[in-house]
């Protein structure tokens, strides 16, 4: 038996959006771990097997979830470049995306938790790592600098950061703000080029 309000939030129109929307939210309540898609299907009011012809199974939730990470992402870490043409405030962006997207952040590099050989995933991907190298290749480097290497070093500066940040690992003398932390701590990593 359905009541009329589980008929009024089923049909709103995008119970794939209302079901990614939720398990955001629990991500953000509990991390990944936390997700349960009967649990899903219970707060969207909808069938329990709704999440699953959406998304398959969990692990598809949680790979149509790091799609969307991936896309944002790079979208973001573009525009960061496109407003200032400045690698450091792309590392900036990075941290920014982190902090304002954090369910998303902690499923995008976990790849236990995706499904591998998914083409919207190696998609998605493909856009944030241009996004990253690709930008790289624009900013004047010192002779000799491999773009590939110093794009991870970049990488690894900037997702540790947003990781010690989100964890409230870093010394509480850095402040509450992520992007001036991110723009204070990358300008050591660009000294020498």
């Amino acid at each position: 038996m359905t009541t009329a309000t589980t008929e009024r939030r089923y049909h709103h129109g995008d119970l794939r959006r209302a079901l990614l929307d939720e398990a955001l939210a629990a991500i953000e309540r509990g991390g990944p771990g936390s997700i349960s898609l009967r649990e899903l299907a219970r707060r969207a009011g909808v069938s329990h097997a709704a999440p699953a012809h959406h998304f398959g199974d969990k692990i598809g939730l949680l790979t149509a979830i790091a799609v969307e990470g991936f896309d944002l992402f790079a979208d973001e870490l573009n525009a960061a470049f496109d407003a200032t043409g400045s690698f450091l405030e792309v590392g900036v962006a990075y941290v920014g995306f982190a902090v304002r997207h954090r369910a998303q952040f902690e499923v995008m590099f976990r790849p236990e938790l995706l499904r591998a050989g998914d083409p919207a995933l190696a998609a998605a991907r493909e856009r944030s790592r241009q996004a990253l190298y690709g930008l790289l290749g624009s900013v004047p480097l010192e002779p000799g600098v491999d773009t590939m290497r110093a794009g991870v070093a970049a990488w690894a500066l900037v997702h540790g950061l947003a990781t010690l940040y989100l964890d409230g690992n870093l010394p509480p003398a850095l402040g509450n703000d992520p992007e001036a932390i991110a723009r204070e701590i990358a300008v050591y990593l660009f000294a020498s080029t």
